[in-house]
């Protein structure tokens, strides 16, 4: 149940929470005609908001959105949104419709887009924070596939998850944290929710290398795996890999870098290279929001020290 007191960014106002709403007009509403990126911010900074203006931009190109906001001024609402709820570490839902119905699926050439952003407070994150999560996560392999990326970009984040929320759906039985999902050919392609990354004992593997459930906070582990010597396995992963791996675990905005205990009831558990990932990615973490920095920029270097 959403927070009262909480304060939503809707279309240019800042407004209660519980009032909060678009129209029953509204394409995103009717249609999941919108683009969306999750944000975390980490005392008062978006990490890497560079790096989320740039999918946003390239979201919004896939769906030919031309939405006429700059990412400054986006970037001006999602502060505005912060300093509103005088929150400094918060997740942050930022969406983009194509505004309202033009009385047919077809888009219209002009639109009147409408930008919403929600916030959710959360603890502390980097070195000295601590988890949100009390134990490694549990993995479920379910039966709902992920859409096509021939039907709808696979990287382009929408409002249509109704594939995600399947499988979501199906965690029910197990009570897991979080499902495993698959392509149309059975190969991993990510969680529901979250970034999947396991290890064989050589290399990491990396569901979705391709461009399948990319985004920000994946693309940074692997950036840290690189600048520590981690080989990156570029090949598809099965369900199996996962149950067999030495150890994996998922990257999500809300929970950070979390170790796996199990897939699928299969014990894996976390191990020296999930620790030293974790370790990397919280003191870039420190660095970019916790240190003064803007934490606009996502290039790595060794533990990030080179750029950061």
């Amino acid at each position: 149940m959403t927070d009262p007191s909480l304060r939503y960014h809707v279309d240019g106002e800042v407004v209660a929470a519980g009032s909060a709403g678009v129209s029953v007009h509204d394409r995103g509403f009717l249609y999941g005609d919108a683009v969306v990126e999750p944000l975390r911010a980490y005392g008062g900074t978006v990490f890497r908001w560079d790096a989320h203006a740039e999918r946003l931009d390239a979201a919004s190109a896939a769906l030919s959105l031309a939405h006429g906001h700059s990412a400054a001024e986006l970037k001006r609402r999602v502060d505005e949104t912060l300093a509103a709820n005088r929150v400094d570490d918060a997740r942050l839902r930022l969406s983009i419709t194509r505004g309202r119905d033009s009385g047919t699926l077809t888009p219209p050439a002009e639109s009147d887009p409408t930008v919403v952003i929600q916030v959710t407070p959360l603890p502390p994150g980097g070195s000295d924070g601590d988890p949100v999560w009390d134990a490694p996560a549990t993995l479920q392999t379910v039966k709902t596939r992920r859409i096509s990326e021939d039907a709808v970009p696979a990287a382009t984040r929408t409002h249509n998850a109704l594939d995600r929320v399947l499988a979501r759906a199906e965690l029910r039985v197990s009570d897991a944290d979080e499902a495993v999902m698959l392509d149309g050919e059975g190969r991993v392609v990510g969680g529901a929710t979250a970034a999947l990354f396991a290890l064989d004992g050589e290399a990491l593997l990396a569901p979705g290398r391709d461009g399948v459930a990319a985004d920000v906070l994946r693309a940074e582990v692997l950036d840290v795996a690189e600048s520590e010597g981690i080989p990156i396995r570029d090949a598809p992963v099965t369900p199996d890999d996962l149950r067999k791996a030495a150890e994996a675990f998922v990257a999500h905005p809300v929970w950070g870098i979390r170790p796996v205990g199990t897939v699928d009831g299969i014990d894996v558990g976390g191990g020296p290279a999930t620790t030293l990932i974790r370790g990397v990615f919280d003191r870039r973490v420190d660095r970019a929001c916790y240190d003064g920095s803007d934490g606009g920029d996502a290039d790595g270097g060794e533990d990030g020290d080179a750029t950061e």
